[in-house]
């Protein structure tokens, strides 16, 4: 029998440049490719999944020959967990440098943490973060939820 896999598994993103995505999303994200592929289709010319291999999700990315999807904007984002402030601040400094620093970094406290949004090169958002609780509240082993606090 086949391994299938359930649950959350991916994000996917078309983009008008595939190397220009990749790069970013190393640089910026911390991830990697995965898989890679070329169907040179129209709505499909190149295909890499990427991970930052921290847990079982992939960020697709879909390069086309027409990008008429709506990027995320300026809120709604793919989030990313950093090991340290300073790494943050390090991507901050790169970000300004290219200009693609979208909102400068904000320290929210618990359970948001410090947090900033970057622009990939198709105008989607993403955040770099320390200290947000999500997705260690996402695999807590209680199957209660908290109220608000």
């Amino acid at each position: 029998m086949k391994e299938i896999d359930v649950g959350f598994t991916h994000v996917a993103f078309v983009v008008r440049d595939l190397e220009k995505s990749i790069d970013f999303y190393s640089r910026y994200g911390g991830m990697e490719v995965v898989h890679r592929r070329e169907p040179d289709l129209p709505e499909a010319r190149k295909v890499a999944w990427l991970s930052d291999r921290t847990r079982p999700f992939a960020l697709v990315l879909v390069q086309v020959d027409a990008v008429t999807d709506t990027p995320l904007g300026n809120f709604g984002h793919l989030g990313v967990a950093c090991s340290s402030i300073e790494e943050i601040d390090n991507k901050v400094a790169m970000a300004r440098m290219e200009g693609i620093l979208r909102k400068e970094p904000v320290q929210a406290g618990e359970p948001v943490g410090y947090y900033v949004f970057f622009a990939d090169p198709d105008g989607n958002t993403l955040e770099l973060s320390y200290g947000q609780k999500v997705g260690i509240e996402a695999f807590r082993q209680d199957d209660k939820v908290p109220a608000s606090q």
